[in-house]
């Protein structure tokens, strides 16, 4: 379908669509687009949205609530994704994601619903994957050993052989001992627990590793055909596909099999605390002087009242959406901790709303201060009043908002869905999650009446309000020792009556289950799309270039709904070696402190009444040509309503320009980013362990580890305990003087209307005369590198430098990374490894070929996976596996895009050479790779003498690698 299509009219209320009828229909002015909501004859709910959008798509959610930690509702997720009736193959989720063109493809649990989306742009790839999911959710056959293999096992540590270590195993249980290590996830399960103690919120729904044993596969059945009933099932669609179509559908695979049911899934109110309460939790960490955190929560008034839901909203924006809202900076400014906490602001998810402030960064014992300072800091903003102009602001901020349509971060199509869905499930008006207008016209219509309508507010929900809990997550050095104590003591109790015909059973099961992973299964019951369904042209977005100055102005018209954005992307001249290191710290802190004659709490309040926000970020990149010849750039970008499109400009020059950097300041904004580093390494190990390998093979490898490795968090943390204060503003700076010297290139993306504005007070302050330089980086050591952490399981990496972008073995490497994952990787690491996650990567940019693995249990089976790699692709691999793994590989080079990213990239793109020709030329090398190409490459670019390796892990891995011939040099994190 094309753009120039009409969109299919929307049916009136009343109006019957075979068993469904039109209840309601209401305009979305803001998004271009019509609601549509349906009810059919077995209770079933939907909601469509109508809008011209090349993105079509879909979910079916069911609100789950589990009534204990065992992760029923989460296991649930990963068996209905496990083969079905109508596709009985061993993962058709997994198997489904190389035979689609999809933009998003994901299942998700919360704490009381679970949900199926989808997007695609290709009108086949969205009726394939729609009969997928419904058959899926609705018709699983949810095989034992599907729910042995991603719920939990016994499992004998040589599989055969009794006499060996008992252990236990499974995908979920590895993975949420992994998310248990994670202290932002310990903190939020806690969050809901705490505050609502009597209700399902305070169960783990993704599961506690000690409850998940104690879960049977017909518990998972029983929980299946309780929920998974259309009766008690939300379905979205969105886009101009018809209606009829879709609904014709579900209708013939899912409504004509099922009758109305009733399903109490009702989540009652919370009994309201008589008194405050406390609590404290732990979570597995020694970093006892900066690893805590406290909250500060209430329980408020359901979420499903629209008015409240907003006027919450922008409550939590004004008191902390800034580092100069009034509860942020005193907590902040207080030296108490270094950033605020993970759960602080206000949240809707839960049937009851809630809101936190508090601190992270803390040494443990801290509750009854940050308690004290966040109470004594709410009634003096009580009695001080708000000023009427942060309420102004933060309004703003929600006009915005309304008015942006993006996809930069996350299908624009699934947001959409996300906010509709949180009121409609809760009882409340579904278009209350999409148009805001009308509660925006009562609130400021109370607002004009009571100025004091916040403070009250805070007074009535917050201060007089019992229902509070003060929650402290604590680190202990000690309890990775005694989880694993307690893993091996659960193991004991629970096997203490086995049998000689238990161990047999156990044996004979975990032989099974690697009978059922090994069996060869026929894939084409499974729908797919052919190569010719690949588009092959790129887009040749129109937009203007101008000389302006030493640089270049580009103006890319788009229908950007009255925004406007603004890119300066400065090419640097030669960067210091002392100064490398500091680039990313100076992207971070640059729109974070001051500028020209504001302090940063003034520019934090301009930024926020003016625009939607301004960032900084350091790029890195190779030409299409070279991946020795690297690119080094800082980009400053933001957005803003039209109207204040010369204030945006304003903004970005004073902050380029003129940023102010305090010795004050700056130290608090170096604790945030080393608290926020320091959580990532457990969520995120392996994106860290793929970097340590890259340094040692590729220079833009080894400078992106200096930039956001475990090495930057090295020089942050010698910086933020070392005293290097006053040296690091000489050096922020010493850059600043360098990127005036730099050479500009900026990008205007508006309405045709708005895109003349005018750039200049940007682009003359650039006057020097220095050219743009290349860096010239060397890799490290090629030797193997270990990193210790707080963490249950693994992260485990091995990467190859291989060719850049034009070489014509760069397409055949891209397909070779999605073969092995989709065929190898996912079977050995996931399926029988127990792993979350098996990955090979290849970044045609920076050339650079990699094998990870996540939340991982095993670290030596996993590197000799990595290494057999080359042996699988002798096995027979035929022509289906080839053309999923080209489609896959497709799909990279063919991002979703929307009218504030499509300019970008092709403005950007062309200038640093990677014109729509290069790409046109990319993508038909990529669909014409063999069978050969694939051998060819890895023999000549991915063998073992040319291999780095990188893990993190909690302890020391040599005694089980050495003899693989890998000694990692060990280092604590």
């Amino acid at each position: 379908m094309t753009t120039a299509e009409p969109l299919p009219a929307a049916p009136q209320a009343g109006t019957r669509l075979g068993r469904y009828t039109v209840e309601r229909t209401a305009n979305l002015p803001e998004m271009q687009g019509t609601l549509v909501l349906l009810r059919h004859e077995n209770g079933a709910r939907h909601a469509h949205v109508i809008r011209d959008d090349e993105n079509s798509a879909f979910g079916v959610t069911f609100p789950t609530v589990p009534r204990d930690s065992t992760g029923v509702a989460h296991i649930l997720e990963h068996l209905v994704l496990m083969g079905s009736q109508k596709y009985p193959v061993r993962d058709p989720f997994f198997a489904m994601i190389p035979r689609s063109l999809n933009t998003f493809m994901n299942a998700m649990t919360a704490a009381d619903w679970t949900t199926y989306p989808f997007s695609t742009r290709n009108e086949k790839d969205y009726f394939n994957l729609l009969g997928v999911y419904l058959d899926a959710t609705f018709f699983p056959l949810m095989r034992y050993e599907s729910f042995r293999q991603d719920g939990h096992r016994f499992e004998f540590a040589t599989p055969d052989d009794p006499t060996t270590e008992l252990k236990l195993q499974g995908v979920v249980y590895n993975e949420m001992k992994g998310a248990m290590a994670t202290p932002g996830s310990v903190l939020h399960r806690a969050f809901g627990k705490a505050l609502y103690p009597d209700l399902t919120y305070a169960n783990n729904s993704g599961g506690a590793p000690s409850d998940i044993p104690s879960l049977t596969h017909q518990d998972l059945k029983n929980f299946h055909a309780a929920h998974y009933h259309p009766s008690n099932a939300y379905f979205f669609t969105y886009g101009k596909l018809p209606l009829e179509r879709i609904l014709a559908v579900i209708e013939e695979h899912v409504m004509g099999h099922f009758t109305a049911s009733e399903l109490d899934v009702s989540i009652p109110d919370q009994p309201p605390f008589p008194a405050p309460r406390r609590e404290t939790v732990t979570y597995p960490s020694s970093d006892v002087e900066r690893g805590a955190q406290v909250a500060v929560g209430w329980k408020l008034g359901l979420s499903s009242d629209a008015d409240a839901n907003l006027r919450w909203s922008v409550l939590s924006d004004v008191l902390l959406g800034n580092p100069a809202a009034p509860l942020t900076r005193p907590l902040i400014d207080s030296g108490l901790g270094s950033a605020l906490t993970d759960v602080s602001g206000y949240r809707d998810s839960y049937r009851e709303g809630a809101f936190a402030a508090g601190l992270k960064g803390l040494p443990a014992g801290k509750a009854d201060e940050v308690e004290a300072l966040v109470l004594d800091t709410l009634r003096a903003i009580v009695h001080d009043g708000i000023d009427p102009e942060l309420v102004a602001s933060s309004l703003h901020q929600f006009e915005l908002s309304q008015k942006e349509v993006s996809n930069a971060r996350f299908p624009f199509a699934l947001g959409v869905m996300f906010r509709l869905l949180g009121p409609w499930m809760s009882g409340g008006d579904p278009v209350s999650g999409l148009r805001l207008d009308a509660q925006m016209e009562r609130l400021r219509a109370d607002l004009s009446g009571n100025a004091r309508l916040f403070e009250d507010l805070i007074q009535r929900e917050l201060l007089d309000n019992p229902h509070r809990v003060t929650l402290e997550l604590a680190p202990d050095p000690d309890l990775a020792a005694r989880a694993e104590a307690d893993e091996q003591a659960l193991v004991k109790r629970l096997s203490a009556e086995f049998t000689d015909e238990d161990r047999a059973r156990i044996v004979q099961e975990s032989l099974r289950l690697k009978e059922v992973q090994a069996e060869p299964y026929d894939p084409s019951t499974l729908p797919t799309l052919a190569l010719e369904d690949v588009p092959t042209r790129v887009p040749r977005v129109a937009y203007s270039k101008e000389d302006a100055g030493r640089g270049v102005v580009g103006r890319a018209a788009q229908p950007t709904g009255g925004l406007t954005y603004v890119d300066v992307q400065v090419k640097l001249p030669e960067v210091p070696a002392d100064l490398l290191d500091t680039l990313p710290l100076y992207a971070f802190a640059v729109t974070r402190g001051g500028a020209a004659d504001l302090d940063y709490l003034a520019l934090a309040r301009r930024i926020e009444a003016v625009t939607g926000g301004v960032s900084a970020s350091v790029g890195l990149g190779t030409t299409p040509d070279d991946l020795n010849t690297l690119r080094l750039n800082v980009t400053f970008a933001g957005k803003a309503l039209a109207r204040n499109g010369d204030a945006l400009v304003g903004v970005l020059r004073d902050i380029i320009a003129q940023p102010r950097f305090t010795a004050e300041r700056l130290e608090q904004l170096l604790k945030q980013r080393l608290a926020g580093m320091k959580a990532g390494v457990v969520s995120q190990g392996h994106v860290y362990a793929r970097r340590l390998a890259a340094a040692q093979v590729s220079p833009a490898g080894a400078l992106g580890e200096r930039f956001d490795g475990l090495t930057a968090l090295n020089t942050l943390k010698g910086i933020v305990e070392g005293g290097g204060l006053d040296a690091l503003l000489e050096r922020l700076n010493r850059l600043r003087d360098l990127i005036l010297q730099g050479t500009p290139a900026l990008l205007v993306t508006a309405t045709p209307d708005d895109v003349a504005l005018d750039v200049t007070p940007i682009t003359a302050l650039f006057t020097g005369t220095a050219e743009p330089h290349h860096p010239a980086v060397t890799p490290g050591a090629r030797t193997p590198q270990a990193r210790t952490t707080d963490s249950p399981v693994a992260f485990n990496a091995v990467a190859w430098q291989a060719v850049p972008y034009t070489h014509p073995d760069s397409p055949a490497l891209m397909v070779l990374a999605t073969l092995l994952r989709s065929e190898y990787l996912l079977k050995e690491l996931r399926e029988k490894g127990g792993a979350y996650g098996g990955f090979a990567t290849y970044d045609p940019r920076e050339g650079v070929f990699a094998m990870l693995s996540y939340r991982d249990p095993h670290v030596r089976r996993t590197y000799e996976i990595f290494r057999d790699a080359r042996a699988f692709l002798n096995t027979d691999l035929g022509q289906r596996e080839l053309t999923e793994a080209i489609l896959s590989a497709s799909t990279a080079l063919d991002p979703l895009t929307s009218p504030d990213t499509i300019g970008r990239m092709r403005f950007y793109g062309d200038l640093a050479g990677y014109t729509p020709e290069v790409l046109e030329t990319y993508k038909a090398r990529l669909l014409a790779t063999t069978h050969d190409d694939l051998r060819r490459v890895m023999d000549e670019w991915l063998t073992p003498e040319r291999a780095a390796y990188a893990l993190v892990a909690g302890r020391d891995p040599n005694e089980d690698t050495r003899d693989l011939g890998l000694t990692f040099d060990v280092q604590g994190i």
